[in-house]
């Protein structure tokens, strides 16, 4: 299957949206979120206009068709002296019907390469730590940095982009944008909801 990733435009918003709700909405989830929907569509929707980095708003096209999306966002790690500026990445989406295609890893790709070129230092992220090693992505406590909360675990990782880059971050914590604190966020979720999927 021919795979092609291009900058998101304003034309493919709708789409992107309805992709990223049909990606994560996987068999229980709806019972587990507790907001009556994903929440992801959403977090597109708000990093557009807010702490989401346009250029790094990448989508895939396989036969024709977007299949795939992939955004980043300001993010920051803070010592007690310095804010490091990093990249978050997320939401990740696939449409359910080409998954395990090789479009997650044509985005990841494409995103870490573009990155680079526009000088960003490194990312760190949350996400699944059977599948992003494959990319270069390990632990971030191999960097010395810790959640906000200060904690370690293996689903937080990240990458260097400029080599020693969070070397001046060691013993700092991750903040990400709060868009992706979904307990704050539940309200103006189930709002866009229902006014992007009535009924």
């Amino acid at each position: 299957m021919d795979i092609s990733v291009r900058i998101e435009e304003e034309r493919d918003y709708r789409r992107v949206e309805e992709i990223t709700r049909l990606a994560f909405s996987y068999p229980g989830r709806i019972e587990q979120g507790q907001i009556g929907c994903p929440y992801e569509h959403w977090m597109v929707h708000e990093l557009r206009r807010r702490d989401g980095i346009l250029e790094l708003s990448l989508v895939a096209e396989a036969e024709k068709e977007i299949a795939g999306h992939i955004i980043c966002s300001r993010a920051e790690v803070r010592t007690s002296d310095n804010r490091l500026p990093v990249l978050n990445f997320g939401p990740l989406s696939v449409l359910p019907e080409h998954q395990k295609k090789g479009v997650g890893k044509a985005l990841i790709l494409s995103m870490i390469e573009r990155a680079k070129t526009l000088g960003h230092g490194a990312i760190l992220f949350f996400g699944r730590p059977e599948y992003y090693p494959q990319f270069g992505f390990k632990e971030a406590s191999s960097f010395g940095i810790r959640d906000c909360e200060g904690d370690n675990y293996p689903a937080f990782m990240g990458m260097e982009l400029i080599p020693g880059y969070l070397s001046q971050a060691r013993g700092g914590r991750f903040y990400e944008s709060d868009i992706y604190n979904d307990s704050l966020n539940r309200g103006a979720v189930k709002a866009f909801d229902e006014v992007f999927f009535p009924g």
